[in-house]
């Protein structure tokens, strides 16, 4: 039986046809993904089938049933249910009150804690989750706020479950719970509509697929009568040949000036011992597990974290920056893992967010000049191809894929000499992934140094000239990345 059908469903905002006729159905326990580029309409899509807001046309049938959700909260009273990117959660609350938050048991007129966590560990006793119902859920991992979040769509008995990009920023260990909890929900009956951009959990995890390209959905097929190639030929409209530029070996020449040098690095939390370098027009890798301290090593070169203790060089000067504005004033650029809380300002447009960095370069006598904004601010959106109608669009409303590349030009009109990138695909589609790897590789031949950190193992093997591998704080290997494998690599994390 069909547990959900799209049927002819259309959604236009001024200016753009975001869905255009979108037609698939799920069947009951199926896992159901859903995947195309970024700007293909998933996004919209969803927010249809939560409740968020409403199509032009078309109609959704829930069981068999006319389904027409006004809100979020009618859409979970009849069973369908959306965890997004971004969690829904209240760090301040405990766990068992954020499951039940606005559904809370109520016994002779007072709140009934009791019966409230008890039920809540019945739900994460379901899904494999221990975890304690008491505690605050800002004291949670992601993957553990992730299992919370699932919970309360099973506390309102979802038939549906809608994930939006859920193993974004899990660890392969967490990675493997969050796929028993899709099987045993699969297997009680749950159908998962799953979105998501990595080929990997596709053919691993689901059953059936729809295609979406330009706001239409291409086409609804099984996973197992597809593989790689086609899959991607379906979402981009073309073959991609390589995922990876060719290899480049201008970062191995030990003339190469070093434009980076860290030694006994340590900071107030997670980082204990980092020693690295990176030369001149050389890409250089930080491997490790979640919590390894790769992050917090790139906030610290870019004077968002204070330094304990160690040295830092930056081409050959001692370099201790207090500030972002005076790293970014010694030439040192960041695109940071979070895009939309640490690398845009969403409610302002793309030409605000793309001249934050270099504002003081295009002043004169204090005042902007509009005209070298507006030239620049065209380089950046040709250069990399931002999707947008206009460079006045609030960058909020863009796909994640554009937002990114809005990220990646703040800085290609600023005259930088390290780029550190965390996570730079992350949500990205892989038409765009391949986009990233052909400007980054363009970035370290022109004579950039690149710190690259990723928890994507492929795309570190692909992208790094060398690889530092990083556990509990402490460097525990480094290697070259021409021959090394994922076994390899994970041998030196686990030393």
């Amino acid at each position: 039986m069909k547990a959900l059908e799209v049927k002819g469903i259309s959604k236009s905002y001024p200016g753009v046809r975001a869905l255009d006729r979108i037609e698939f159905s799920c069947s009951r326990g199926s896992v159901h993904a859903l995947v195309g580029e970024n700007g293909a309409g998933k996004s919209t899509l969803i927010k249809i089938l939560s409740g968020a807001t409403a199509p032009d046309e078309g109609e959704l049938l829930l069981d068999g049933k006319s389904y027409s959700p006004a809100s979020p909260s009618e859409a979970a009273t009849v069973g369908v249910s959306t965890i997004y990117q971004e969690f829904n959660l209240i760090p301040g609350l405990s766990v068992a009150e954020n499951i039940f938050l606005g559904r809370e048991r109520i016994s002779r007129g007072l709140l009934d804690a009791a019966s409230m966590r008890s039920e809540a560990k019945a739900l994460l006793a379901r899904i494999g989750a221990p975890i304690d119902v008491r505690r605050r859920v800002g004291t949670l991992s992601v993957a553990e706020q992730q299992l919370v979040e699932i919970a309360k769509a099973l506390a309102v008995s979802a038939r549906v479950l809608i994930m939006d990009e859920p193993s974004a920023t899990l660890s392969d260990r967490e990675m493997t719970l969050l796929y028993n909890v899709v099987r045993t929900l699969s297997r009680d009956g749950v159908t998962i509509l799953y979105v998501s951009h990595r080929m990997d959990e596709i053919f691993d995890l689901c059953d059936t697929c729809t295609i979406m390209k330009d706001g239409r959905s291409v086409c609804t097929r099984r996973v197992a009568d597809l593989d790689r190639a086609s899959l991607i030929r379906l979402m981009v409209g073309r073959e991609v040949d390589t995922r990876f530029p060719d290899r480049r070996d201008n970062g191995d020449e030990p003339a190469a000036q070093i434009v980076l040098d860290v030694k006994a690095l340590r900071l107030a939390e997670r980082v204990k011992d980092v020693t690295f370098s990176i030369r001149a027009g050389e890409i250089v890798g930080l491997a490790g597990l979640v919590g390894a301290g790769r992050t917090e090593v790139a906030r610290a070169i870019f004077g968002l974290d204070d330094i304990a203790s160690g040295e830092i060089s930056l081409r050959g000067r001692a370099y201790r920056p207090k500030t972002p504005a005076e790293a970014i004033e010694s030439g040192v650029a960041l695109v940071p893992e979070d895009r939309k809380a640490q690398g845009l300002v969403l409610g302002l447009s793309i030409r605000e967010n793309a001249m934050l960095p270099t504002l003081k370069s295009i002043c004169r006598f204090g005042f902007v000049s509009r005209r070298r904004e507006q030239s620049r601010v065209a380089s950046v959106c040709r250069q990399l191809a931002v999707s947008a109608s206009s460079a006045e669009v609030p960058v909020g409303t863009l796909s994640g894929g554009n937002q990114q590349k809005v990220v990646f030009g703040k800085w290609i009109a600023h005259d930088y000499t390290l780029l550190i990138l965390d996570e730079p695909t992350r949500g990205v589609d892989v038409g765009a992934k391949v986009e990233f790897y052909r400007l980054i590789d363009e970035i370290a031949r022109s004579g950039k140094a690149v710190l690259l950190i990723s928890s994507e193992m492929p795309e570190l093997l692909g992208m790094a000239d060398r690889i530092v591998a990083l556990r509990d704080g402490v460097v525990t290997g480094e290697a070259s990345a021409h021959g090394a494998t994922e076994e390899s690599v994970l041998q030196m994390i686990a030393r």
